[in-house]
């Protein structure tokens, strides 16, 4: 049976320093790692955007969140590590948790923001969710 590694990546400091962190102990990771970024479709409506650009901007944000993962799978694949990638739309606190337990992964690593705990307690943030919303194992970093 082949592990199968999510690591969610996005463009922010905290995915830079799980990147980091994950090449650093790279030894530990044989099995291929899926990256997988979630374009927050939530972030794309917005009310003053005319309905017939909302599609341009879709696009638009497919492309970018593809030529991201390129950047971070060229930095595993530098480390010496294999990696296969995945770009999905929805909500990152919903479609993560439904990845990584509809397709039966053996571990979740996902970096978590540093913003304070009183902010982490009212709003709550994407790890947090995940964390709580997965049965696999999940290493925060």
């Amino acid at each position: 049976m082949s592990v199968k590694i999510l690591v969610p990546v996005d463009g922010s400091p905290t995915t830079a320093h799980t990147v980091e962190a994950i090449i650093a102990q790279r030894q530990r990771f044989t099995a291929p790692l899926v990256l997988l970024h979630v374009v927050d479709i939530d972030r794309l409506a917005y009310r003053m955007i005319p309905d017939f650009q909302l599609e341009m901007v879709r696009e638009h944000a497919r492309r970018a969140g593809e030529n991201l993962l390129l950047l971070q799978a060229e930095k595993f694949h530098l480390a010496g590590l294999a990696t296969t990638t995945r770009l999905e739309f929805g909500a990152p606190r919903e479609v993560i948790p439904r990845i990584a337990n509809d397709e039966t992964f053996h571990l979740l690593i996902i970096g978590r923001r540093r913003q304070g705990e009183l902010r982490d307690v009212l709003f709550g943030s994407v790890a947090n969710h995940v964390l709580h919303h997965v049965s696999c194992p999940v290493l925060l970093i």
